[in-house]
């Protein structure tokens, strides 16, 4: 039976197992939805292949959409339950680990841990800001000139992209993006990174503080963003102690969905001329620092909250 069949194994061979379920789900979804791409875009094969094939991101947004949503299906959701059927098995001959249980999604939090995590993502923000300026900071000198250029075109290619996805004018298309840029990642990659390569990688070492620590940074990594890899790495290692505390993966996921639904409005408001585009640096400047400062204690008084809420 396939059930738990790999439930017993190393570390490693969970590792491997776990990337072997996302490249062949990935696949499978891409396959599926290059066959349903005409009939659910109502695109010609011919136009479907071009625009396969072309740079031209701009003039295929839709396309670009509907694959960016198989990506979140089939790369991190539906591998995560894939991978945690394989790993789910039995710890001794009365208690039985499902694969809701290995995931930690059958545990529930009270309501207050959620309005905590919601002001604890707000408070943040000063603080997030701040890092990532300081992150943009980072110069490479020398023979290492070229990889920092080399970076910061593709971190400005990363940005024109997400901003072709995200500047909408209309609400709808903004709650669209909240479902691909905010649903989808905050649950899958939780599930993915939280809810499955923590606990292997905590099993490896024996230390759930570094698993937490090296699944952030993997976390971070995946976004290939590296003039924001320490504000990414700081919310995965942020999201891990959520998990280990509580007990329950939904409280990182409705972090991560704060965070990144957060972005996804205070971009739309940008774009419609509501809001100012200087709330994107909000907390970085100096002028800022007296607020940063009481952000960054309400975040800290925050988590001690939630630490000392924690389950047993």
């Amino acid at each position: 039976m396939i059930k738990g069949l790999f439930a017993g194994t190393s570390p490693f061979t969970q590792l491997i197992m776990l990337a072997f379920c996302m490249v062949m789900c990935f696949l499978l979804f891409l396959l599926i939805g290059i066959l349903l791409a005409p009939f659910v875009l109502g695109i010609p094969v011919a136009e479907l292949m071009n625009a396969l094939n072309s740079d031209a991101v701009d003039q295929h947004l839709n396309l670009m959409r509907y694959f960016q949503v198989l990506q979140g299906i089939g790369f991190f959701i539906v591998p995560a339950f894939f991978a945690a059927y394989l790993f789910s098995g039995t710890l001794d001959s009365s208690t039985k680990i499902t694969d809701t249980d290995y995931l930690s999604l059958r545990q529930t939090a009270p309501s207050k841990s959620f309005g905590a995590v919601l002001l604890l993502m707000l408070s943040a923000i000063p603080c997030i800001n701040l890092l990532a300026t300081l992150n943009e900071m980072i110069v490479f000198k020398g023979s290492l000139s070229g990889l920092e250029q080399h970076l910061r075109n593709l971190e400005e290619n990363a940005r024109q992209l997400i901003e072709l996805f995200i500047n909408v004018d209309h609400a709808g298309g903004m709650f669209f993006n909240i479902f691909m840029i905010a649903i989808l990642p905050a649950l899958g990659e939780e599930l993915i990174f939280r809810g499955i390569l923590q606990k292997i990688i905590a099993r490896w070492t024996g230390n759930i503080h570094v698993a937490i620590i090296i699944t952030g940074f993997l976390f971070s990594l995946m976004h290939r963003q590296f003039y924001e890899f320490f504000p990414i790495w700081l919310l995965g290692i942020v999201f891990g102690y959520l998990l280990i505390w509580s007990g329950t993966i939904w409280l990182p996921i409705f972090a991560h969905f704060v965070n990144n639904t957060f972005t996804v409005c205070v971009s739309y408001l940008i774009h419609k001329g509501i809001i100012s585009k200087k709330i994107e640096v909000f907390g970085s400047a100096w002028h800022d620092f007296p607020i940063t400062i009481v952000a960054l204690v309400v975040c800290v008084w925050l988590l001690w909250k939630i630490f000392k809420n924690r389950i047993s």
